[in-house]
Formats: structure tokens, C-alpha cells, sequence
């Protein structure tokens, strides 16, 4: 992977994962403790990465849109399973 790229990954996860620690400063309703930085964080860069790959390997505009829309699809199926429990797995959030 090109450092450049990786570099910029590594930046997004850790944007978006800032976000959160400014919500937490100003509201109470938002309670993350390292366990749950630690989950997003290996989500959010996991499936960066695996954009990545996609982009790199997979040729063709169409299949590469189509592949990393469904890589993102099962991003936030699982993030809304872990933080709210949509289909009621034990790894459900409360």
C-alpha cells in the first residue's frame, strides 16, 4: 500500500474518531469508554483498508463504486448492531 494512502486512512479513522471525544466534552448522552475506540477504530480502518485493496485491484469504475458501497453498507450495519442492536444479536448495544 502506498504510504501517502495509508497515511490518509490513519487520518480519517482518527477524525472521526475525535468526534466523538468533542461530543463526549459537552454532553452526557454520549458515554464511549476504550473498548468502544478501540471497535470503531478497527472498523473504521479495516474498511478503509479494504477500500483501498478495492480500488487497487478491482478494475473497472462500476465494480469498484459497487464494492466498496457494500464494504461501507456492512460498516454501518454493524456499527448500528453494536451501538443500538437493529437485529438483536448478543453483541447488541444497550
Amino acid at each position: 500500500m502506498k504510504s501517502k494512502r495509508f497515511l490518509i486512512i490513519v487520518a480519517i479513522v482518527g477524525i472521526l474518531l475525535f468526534v466523538p471525544v468533542i461530543a463526549m466534552q459537552f454532553s452526557s448522552e454520549v458515554m464511549w469508554d476504550l473498548t468502544d475506540f478501540v471497535v470503531m477504530g478497527v472498523l473504521l480502518f479495516s474498511a478503509g483498508v479494504a477500500c483501498e485493496l478495492v480500488l487497487r485491484k478491482v478494475p473497472g469504475t462500476k465494480n469498484r463504486i459497487i464494492l466498496c458501497g457494500i464494504i461501507l453498507a456492512v460498516l454501518l450495519i454493524i456499527w448500528a448492531e453494536l451501538a443500538v442492536g437493529i437485529l438483536g444479536t448478543p453483541f447488541a448495544g444497550s
